[in-house]
């Protein structure tokens, strides 16, 4: 299930991976677009992709998906983003093979960065989606603290009966992956991290939409019940780190500049999130310019 708007020549790439898949069975790709006026259809049209198109204003990151999901046959809905580009021929046999212990509802994959990713989007991704298997059940909520919730829809399959039974949340504007995992778990299902489901997936942000980003991140923890002590204080164990690789990086690479950019990010990051925890406290129409999803229109 793949929702499209202008995807330009990475979702010709995305679809040219998708086909390449080695080890896997006849292949069901239904597309989505909401008004692509760039090449997106096109590049549709040249794969055997079953194609949907609704108007822009139609949709809805939950409901575009859960409307998706109802039309595939089945047994597990793969989730992509038009711009995520699986990085082997095996990327889907990974994604599916963690399906075979029948209490797994879900499965996410790795996000590699692009060629020329930030600093800042380059540790944030390796830090969120390292090179270690995880699975993520009850025992491991303590361990993991903010990452136990965490799920990525743009690289990910859901077993078909579970969605079914949580779908995605209609009510969220965004983080409607995250969602949809506390669904899951919170339903006894298991949701597994695999590392070699990887793909290339990274965006450019600039610090004025990371602190948006991350006051409607922190808006979303709070309102989903998923900010916690435990949440607080994995988030700054992982700050710490990453504050620790970024001075290492600029001693191998003597790249100040770079860091210092980074470190800003991460202290606008971290600024944006306290103020979407807290937003209770602030008038709606400061709450609608620091939202970047229009949270409170």
């Amino acid at each position: 299930m793949i929702p499209t708007k202008n995807g330009g020549q990475e979702f010709d790439f995305c679809l040219k991976a998708i086909y390449s898949q080695k080890n896997v069975g006849p292949l069901e790709v239904i597309v989505v677009d909401s008004g692509s006026t760039d090449e997106t259809l096109d590049i549709a049209n040249r794969y055997p992709v079953r194609l949907e198109q609704i108007p822009p204003e139609e949709f809805h990151h939950a409901r575009t998906r859960n409307f998706a999901a109802s039309l595939a046959a089945g047994e597990f809905l793969v989730c992509l983003s038009q711009d995520a580009i699986p990085a082997s021929d095996d990327w889907l046999a990974a994604m599916i093979s963690s399906f075979e212990e029948p209490s797994v509802g879900a499965v996410y994959g790795r996000h590699l960065p692009k060629t020329g990713c930030s600093l800042e989007r380059q540790h944030t991704l390796d830090t969120i989606y390292g090179s270690e298997r995880i699975v993520k059940e009850p025992s491991s909520r303590e361990q993991l603290g903010y990452r136990y919730y965490h799920f990525s829809d743009a690289n990910s399959a859901i077993r078909r009966k579970v969605w079914q039974v949580t779908r995605f949340p209609d009510e969220l504007k965004f983080f409607e992956d995250v969602g949809i995992a506390k669904k899951i778990l919170d339903g006894g299902w298991k949701i597994v991290y695999e590392p070699r489901a990887s793909v290339y997936h990274s965006h450019h942000h600039t610090t004025l939409a990371l602190f948006k980003r991350y006051f409607d991140i922190g808006f979303a923890f709070e309102r989903l019940g998923i900010w916690s002590d435990q949440t607080r204080s994995s988030m700054l164990r992982d700050l710490w780190r990453l504050l620790w690789k970024k001075l290492r990086h600029v001693d191998t690479n003597g790249n100040g500049h770079s860091l210092g950019t980074s470190i800003q990010d991460d202290l606008v990051k971290s600024a944006g999130l306290f103020l979407g925890i807290n937003e209770r406290f602030l008038p709606v129409a400061l709450k609608r310019h620091l939202s970047g999803y229009r949270l409170f229109d």
